[in-house]
């Protein structure tokens, strides 16, 4: 399969119905996800594979990895209306994906690979977040694909050389936010995000 057509896979993916700002809930546009899939493949990172799509959304990483090979998928979110319409949609397009409501600290089974696109953190109630899901990615996973605002990007490297991880290929995007909340102020608001492969040293398998 050829990037361009995971892209478009990737874009039928459905949205949020009823997005919710505190979880900071934005679908990660097609072509990046399709990028970051590729990106992983090219590290051997998602064929044959154990993945987990933490704070999945409605599943569209999840999606991504399964139909390019991976040997086992879970997409975990805490909403449970955003995994009901994952398991939907999986269901129709006959993607044998496992999806769990539950929240990220909270769950502990162990894998290959981890492909998240954590809370940036612009909420107040979501400062650091991003933190929360890396720290759970080292206790279960080997490698991390991890999605970060730029900006913050120098505390999250402290933070995976504290505990012993090491950054193997990172690289830049943009990410378009639309107006869906109230409190928004703009129709399109750019942001620049890393995209981060992280090498956590565990040998979880």
């Amino acid at each position: 399969m050829r990037k361009k057509e995971l892209e478009i896979i990737l874009q039928k993916v459905p949205s949020f119905i009823h997005p919710n700002p505190n979880l900071e809930q934005y679908l990660t546009p097609a072509n990046i996800a399709a990028d970051i899939i590729f990106i992983a493949h090219q590290f051997k990172d998602i064929n044959n594979k154990i993945v987990i799509d933490l704070g999945c959304g409605t599943g569209i990483f999840s999606i991504g990895a399964y139909i390019t090979g991976a040997k086992k998928v879970v997409g975990i979110d805490i909403d449970k209306d955003c995994i009901e319409i994952a398991k939907k949609y999986s269901k129709k397009n006959n993607h044998k994906i496992s999806f769990i409501a539950i929240n990220v600290s909270n769950f502990d089974r162990k894998c290959d690979t981890i492909l998240m696109n954590p809370p940036f953190g612009a909420q107040k109630g979501n400062i650091n977040i991003d933190r929360i899901f890396i720290n759970k990615g080292f206790e279960i996973a080997s490698i991390l694909y991890s999605i970060h605002l730029t900006k913050t990007i120098t505390f999250i490297e402290k933070l995976i050389d504290i505990k012993g991880g090491e950054i193997t290929f990172s690289k830049k995007y943009n990410f378009p936010i639309k107006w869906i909340f109230e409190f928004h102020k703009k129709k399109v608001v750019n942001y620049d995000i890393t995209l981060l492969r992280i090498k956590t040293n565990n040998d979880q398998i």
